[in-house]
């Protein structure tokens, strides 16, 4: 009897589930250790399962588009020199588990299924359940359609768009109804694995969390002109020196004086961190939201939370993210005002965190300033920030205490900034 080695799905802190993305390689074929066996699609990020060793791949127990939690069985491999078990007798009677471990993957998010998956229409490349399940609807055979994936496979693009030209409106299939009413054609658009798990991750936070937000607004003329007289120096070491620095290094100042904000709810206790890890709500187009995170922030100057800022922001558009990159974050900022957006409030928790900040676009205002007693009207560039609280956690006390600290590191920088180092 055979030696077997099962594939395991790798573990990680949060237990966050993930999707097959794609099997790299088909039952029957050989894989040598640590070689990329299947592709697993997260809500973070996209990672690798490499082969835990060398040897045959005898079995794929979960299918593109199924969902995993980790430590589940992936695949089964069997070792060099070893025999498969007889149809319909247990494989392996002394079988080796050897969990893989995933490293990080800079691939581009495509829908394929293993060799060995069924497939439709006599077409010799398989078919993923999402185009399956098109064709099913739609009452349409794989062989009338022109794939455009990988050796002509058909993708679920090539079905809406398939189905876009071929069927007619429903409007239309009235010979009396006239030109001018007839409906255009829907087309339906399958959520990625990331969009999927930031919805039910939205859905979840609003539940359990009493969403509160305070708003107050940030005179940032002065950061302005830091920003101005430093930019080129900045640049000239390789990075940029953006707004969401200064929020950032403002936000360092103020957890570590309200340390009640940098915290994580739990059934029990409110858990208070000596480190200030900020995540940063990065946008990757249509395809979601992820959230980068900077660690042990309070231990950075301003060059290096922007050198540290720029890589991550690369890295998760380019889609080179590792786990460690987007986990233990303690605090949240979402500057949403980089869209043109003024205001946006409630702006939903990262779970199990206790607070997000928000930060609007920034706007050249007419203001009073009062200044030696007393007043007058001049331009300043202002925007709105918004704290939104978790109610379980912290009430209108400590919010307006912490945001009131940014505000003030902000309109008086660099005066109340941490001393920038070379």
């Amino acid at each position: 009897m055979g030696s077997i080695a099962d594939v395991l799905v790798p573990p990680n802190e949060e237990g966050t589930r993930a999707t097959i993305l794609r099997w790299c390689k088909a039952v029957g074929d050989s894989v040598i250790k640590d070689e990329p066996l299947v592709e697993l699609e997260t809500d973070k990020v996209t990672i690798e399962v490499p082969a835990p060793v060398s040897g045959t791949l005898i079995e794929i127990l979960k299918p593109v588009d199924a969902e995993v939690s980790p430590d589940e069985v992936l695949a089964r491999l069997r070792l060099p020199g070893e025999t498969i078990a007889a149809p319909g007798k247990p494989i392996a009677a002394r079988g080796e588990t050897i969990a893989a471990q995933a490293v990080a993957a800079s691939v581009t998010p495509k829908i394929e299924s293993p060799r060995a998956a069924s497939t439709a229409g006599g077409s010799h490349e398989p078919l993923s359940p999402s185009v399956r399940r098109l064709l099913r609807e739609h009452s349409i055979a794989a062989s009338d359609i022109n794939g455009t994936g990988r050796n002509g496979r058909v993708t679920a693009q090539d079905v809406t768009r398939h189905v876009s030209r071929t069927q007619v409106p429903r409007a239309s299939r009235t010979a009396t109804a006239p030109e001018s009413v007839r409906e255009a054609a829907d087309t339906l658009v399958p959520h990625t694995a990331i969009r999927r798990r930031v919805a039910e991750h939205m859905v979840r936070s609003l539940a359990d969390a009493p969403h509160v937000t305070t708003l107050f607004e940030a005179d940032l003329t002065r950061v302005l002109k830091h920003r101005s007289l430093h930019s080129r120096m900045f640049e000239s070491r390789g990075t940029r020196l953006t707004l969401t620095v200064y929020f950032i290094s403002a936000c360092v100042r103020a957890l570590r004086a309200h340390p009640e904000v940098n915290a994580t709810f739990g059934p029990d206790a409110l858990e208070l961190h000596g480190d200030v890890n900020i995540g940063v709500g990065t946008a990757l187009g249509n395809k979601g939201l992820i959230v980068p995170v900077i660690h042990r922030a309070q231990t950075l100057s301003l060059f290096d939370i922007a050198q540290r800022l720029n890589n991550l922001v690369e890295g998760a558009r380019a889609g080179r993210l590792a786990p460690q990159d987007v986990r233990g974050g303690t605090f949240t900022i979402s500057n949403h005002g980089v869209g043109g957006s003024l205001l946006a409030a409630p702006i939903v928790i990262n779970q199990p965190q206790v607070a997000i900040l928000g930060v609007g676009k920034v706007q050249r205002r007419v203001c009073v300033i009062e200044a030696g007693g007393s007043e007058s009207i001049a331009v300043r560039s202002m925007c709105y920030l918004t704290l939104t609280i978790d109610h379980r956690a912290l009430d209108a006390f400590q919010a307006n205490a912490f945001l009131t600290m940014v505000v003030q590191t902000l309109e008086q920088w660099p005066d109340t900034a941490e001393p920038l180092h070379d």
